[in-house]
């Protein structure tokens, strides 16, 4: 509460945006926030209303034993379906929000224990959103802002009291970015300039992503900076290359949790390995593919789900599944290969997966050493280094959107020869 009330107290009434409030409240008790907050902001403050369209200047707090979403700018809220102990109210808001607001969508992490908040903010970034966290020093309880710097890039990390300041310079200063975005010769000069300085920094060329995907990634990184031109922003990344990683994680963040897109991995484990495994012998190791594996989580959903397939269908059998797993980002390579996730990283995984394939510790996840022994994980980049072959599948998703067509051409046909040398 003493977060939330020096973020409020200063924040100017005029600041042209709407802010929901969401703590992990008792559901037995009566909400008071509304109150103490009208106290201490002259912005009119209310308890979220089921259907309420969001208005500028004003402040909506979430009520006791409820979930709240955005939709089309309006509040829904939800009676939750969880136990108490795991509710994730702040990751299920981040989430609608981002789907919601796209690029416009703001995350502010305060003082509080816990992870909630880290998979939704990781969705914010997804959409170019920003995200700003109160400084973990200056915190009562470090958790839940230690939790979402480690998930994801943070745009602003600050005590509370200066982060109100920080976010209306970031809002003024943010232009707006068409859809059908034209960007002319002197710029698209000075994003291969960017392109060059990745180049240099990481040994990876981003000239094949989209041109627009690259641009919005800037676009963001000079909000931060505050910086006026893309000629300045060449400037800065030069003068500091601290930048430069900065931007290669921005244009890398990883879409991926467990089991995305459940109606997929429902028809792979009833019907497409099914199928595949009765059509091979008896003792045969399958070779799978995850190009773009980012942290490992569809590498290890690949591994869970032939897991149940051998034990409920072919536990006569002795098939095995060797997966290789491989992306562009050294880091996120790292991390798949401790197979260690937290709480919120697996909450789209049922009671009955983490007990059989997880080991607790210390409130987080680690995959089993089983699971873990089917994978190896290896950087790569796609575009240049050479395929694995005499593979029996390839699972490359949330890869080629971000490319130029010229290069999803030659992935597509890259990855069709991949497909014949299995048959073979």
């Amino acid at each position: 509460m003493r977060s939330i009330g020096a973020f409020f107290k200063n924040m100017p009434k005029d600041n042209g945006m709407a802010f929901i409030v969401i703590q992990h409240l008792d559901p037995t008790r009566v909400g008071l926030l509304p109150e103490i907050l009208q106290r201490i902001t002259s912005m009119n403050t209310s308890e979220a209303i089921d259907g309420i369209l969001l208005e500028p200047n004003c402040v909506y707090v979430i009520p006791p034993n409820k979930s709240i979403t955005l939709f089309h700018g309006t509040l829904r809220l939800f009676d939750p379906i969880e136990s108490r102990g795991f509710r994730l109210p702040i990751d299920i808001f981040f989430r609608s929000l981002a789907d919601d607001l796209q690029d416009k969508s703001i995350g502010i992490i305060l003082s509080g224990m816990g992870s909630d908040g880290s998979i939704g903010a990781k969705a914010i970034k997804e959409n170019n959103g920003f995200v700003l966290v109160q400084d973990p020093s200056t915190a009562k309880f470090e958790g839940m802002p230690q939790s979402v710097i480690n998930a994801v890039k943070v745009d602003i990390i600050a005590p509370v009291e200066d982060l109100p300041s920080k976010l209306i310079s970031i809002t003024k200063f943010i232009p707006k970015i068409d859809k059908k975005l034209e960007i002319d010769s002197v710029e698209a000069s000075n994003i291969d300039k960017i392109i060059v300085l990745l180049r240099l920094k990481s040994g990876n060329d981003f000239s094949y992503y989209k041109k627009n995907t690259i641009y919005r990634r800037i676009e963001r990184r000079k909000f931060v900076h505050q910086i006026d031109t893309l000629e300045n922003y060449v400037r800065f990344c030069q003068e500091n290359p601290k930048e430069v990683e900065i931007l290669f994680k921005e244009l890398l963040i990883g879409v991926t949790h467990f089991f995305r897109d459940p109606a997929v991995w429902e028809m792979l484990k009833e019907k497409v390995l099914p199928d595949l495994l009765n059509e091979l012998p008896d003792g045969t190791i399958l070779r799978a593919w995850v190009p773009s594996c980012s942290t490992g989580e569809e590498a290890y959903s690949l591994a869970i789900i032939f897991s149940e397939i051998i034990k409920n269908r072919f536990e006569n059998k002795k098939f095995n599944l060797q997966i290789f797993a491989t992306d562009i980002d050294s880091e996120a390579i790292e991390k798949a290969r401790k197979g260690f996730f937290s709480s919120t990283n697996v909450e789209s995984i049922s009671k009955e997966r983490l007990q059989s394939f997880f080991t607790e510790v210390g409130g987080n996840y680690r995959i089993n050493s089983s699971l873990r022994k089917m994978v190896v994980f290896a950087v790569q980049n796609i575009t240049k280094d050479p395929p694995f072959t005499k593979l029996n599948m390839v699972s490359c998703r949330n890869l080629l959107i971000y490319l130029e067509p010229e290069m999803q051409k030659k992935l597509s046909h890259y990855l069709a020869i991949v497909l014949i040398l299995m048959v073979f």
